[in-house]
């Protein structure tokens, strides 16, 4: 009966009578980005600054934060390297990569990374087995086998069969949503909406 009442809320919020601007543009260019045809490639590559991007034909699981944020007006690469530069040693860079300084080319497409940006800018929300508890344009982290991060935006779709919200997310097979909130280890949970809204 919960989950039931869950999903008429959320059928509302789709249908934009509950959620606020910012939920809606960002939640709609998420759904947007899974509509494209892109190729997975993690590969380096140097990039413009700001508003920098590799080939739009190309990406990984971050860019599809990235390119959301950037459609409603907020260039992550900017943002991230702006503090990465002041807090250099409350991001992991070093750490895990070895780096001794900001790299604009990559430091915002690597999720450990944009964990500490939504940490510190935004809200770091519960990690829960509670489907309810993830509201469209939520940002969520994964640990996949092998020790590797994952990351996708919580959208106002839900799941017919497991009534979960839908992620919009790329894990390998170019931006897709998928009903896959609870298939590998949640490492983060975050909520960042960007001051302009």
């Amino acid at each position: 009966m919960k989950k039931l009442l869950f999903f008429f809320l959320l059928f509302f919020l789709s249908n934009d009578i509950y959620a606020d601007n910012f939920q809606q543009d960002f939640v709609k260019a998420a759904i947007e980005r899974t509509t494209q045809n892109v190729v997975y490639d993690g590969s380096y590559k140097k990039i413009a600054y700001p508003n920098g991007d590799v080939p739009a034909n190309t990406g990984v699981c971050t860019d599809v934060i990235i390119r959301s944020y950037r459609k409603v007006g907020t260039d992550l690469q900017k943002l991230v390297h702006i503090d990465m530069k002041k807090n250099f040693s409350k991001y992991p860079s070093e750490r895990i990569w070895g780096l001794k300084s900001t790299d604009k080319n990559i430091d915002h497409r690597r999720v450990p990374n944009l964990q500490v940006f939504f940490k510190r800018f935004g809200k770091k929300l519960p990690v829960t087995k509670n489907s309810e508890d993830y509201k469209p344009g939520d940002i969520v982290t994964w640990m996949l086998p092998g020790h590797l991060p994952h990351i996708g935006i919580v959208t106002n779709k839900i799941s017919k069969i497991t009534l979960n919200p839908i992620i919009a997310h790329n894990i390998g097979l170019g931006p897709k949503l998928d009903d896959m909130l609870f298939n590998y280890p949640i490492s983060g949970h975050f909520r960042y909406k960007p001051k302009k809204y």
